[in-house]
């Protein structure tokens, strides 16, 4: 008997901790209203995220996979059982600052990697409950319907999604900025958007982007770091910066466009 879990089990164990993660996020927004907007223990954080990663621990702790327990790479709590089989990447709110406005665009992503990558994951909308899912070699979905990249070709025809301020226009037909990069890598998954942009430099982590890479490549688009570094990578401090798109042509102008943009401003007052 093989000790290699299914991937139908890892997605439940994925299902499983969002939907913690959600219930959880529900009782502290109507036990204490007040404190929905309050910040957390370092920069950058809510009281929001803390009450979000200890509802993810709370079904990843004990959780089994590939015969090992899991290990858990948190955006909030760090890394443990790094040298298990399977460690779940997880950002228990993407989008911390739209959730604390209440701005429908924030999401749980988790990924659940092993020696291969990424073996499969789960992004949810925690405003909306739209779910993406995928599994390495089995295509994603959208609540539960394959979806697929919007194919888009030329950059002067796409609609983009930026992650920070762009240092120049790209030649892009319409751009939007919206705040939560792994929902942003899904909406390019289901061909919403044509591609994708990170204008900041060095400034997302894997658990910001993991969820949405596998969605997007997936559903047939293209993810890469824009100095072809891989990836993915559980090692602490590991910064990158993406570009995605649904189509290799404009994957290769994004790309291209996105190596000489000038740097951006910084968000005001962002973390």
């Amino acid at each position: 008997m093989s000790d290699v879990t299914e991937a139908s089990e890892v997605v439940d164990l994925l299902d499983r901790t969002v939907d913690a993660v959600a219930d959880a996020l529900d009782s502290f927004r109507s036990a204490e209203p007040e404190r929905w907007r309050a910040r957390g223990d370092r920069p950058g954080q809510y009281a929001l995220d803390i009450v979000a990663d200890a509802a993810a621990h709370s079904v990843l702790d004990t959780a089994v996979l590939d015969g090992a327990p899991v290990g858990v790479f948190s955006e909030e709590s760090g890394l443990t059982g790094a040298g298990q089989p399977v460690v779940v990447v997880v950002d228990p709110v993407d989008g911390s600052t739209n959730a604390s406005r209440q701005i429908p665009w924030y999401a749980c992503s988790l990924a659940a990697v092993d020696a291969g990558g990424v073996r499969a994951a789960v992004v949810a909308n925690l405003a909306t409950g739209v779910r993406y899912r995928a599994v390495r070699g089995g295509g994603a979905t959208r609540d539960g319907a394959a979806i697929s990249v919007s194919g888009q070709a030329e950059l002067a025809s796409a609609v983009v999604v930026l992650n920070g301020y762009a240092g120049a226009h790209a030649g892009w037909r319409q751009y939007r900025t919206l705040g939560a990069m792994a929902l942003d890598l899904c909406a390019v998954a289901d061909g919403t958007f044509d591609g994708s942009i990170d204008c900041t430099v060095d400034a997302i982590s894997p658990w910001d982007y993991l969820g949405g890479m596998l969605v997007v490549s997936e559903a047939g688009g293209h993810v890469a770091d824009v100095e072809d570094r891989t990836l993915v990578s559980l090692e602490p401090g590991t910064r990158r910066t993406l570009v995605a798109a649904g189509s290799a042509e404009l994957f290769a102008t994004l790309l291209d466009r996105r190596r000489v943009m000038p740097p951006g401003r910084p968000a005001p007052g962002a973390p």
